[in-house]
């Protein structure tokens, strides 16, 4: 049977999570852009790198609870935790 005084006791967070490839590995879509830039006149443009920026609302009991799932939706799915770093913030809806 559905426990309904469950859903009383959670809370929704917005959640922003910025995924980006390591420093050790190469970003060869952040070197087609840097390239494309210079092209385009901006010599001042260095180091591009590309990333993935991902928007969600969780539900969870308590922000504690909200962080152990947004690590482990990062290191299961989100994120490929062997070339790519990943870091996020939420705040309470």
């Amino acid at each position: 049977m559905f426990d309904q005084s469950r859903l009383f006791m959670t809370q929704k967070f917005q959640s922003r999570i910025y995924i980006t490839l390591r420093p050790s590995v190469l970003d060869t879509a952040g070197v087609a852009i840097e390239t494309g830039l210079h092209q385009l006149g901006y010599q001042g443009v260095e180091n591009v790198r590309i990333g993935k920026y991902i928007e969600l609302v969780l539900t969870a009991k308590d922000a504690q609870e909200a962080d152990a799932q947004l690590h482990q939706m990062c290191q299961q799915l989100l994120a490929n935790p062997v070339i790519e770093n990943y870091r996020f913030e939420f705040t309470p809806l």
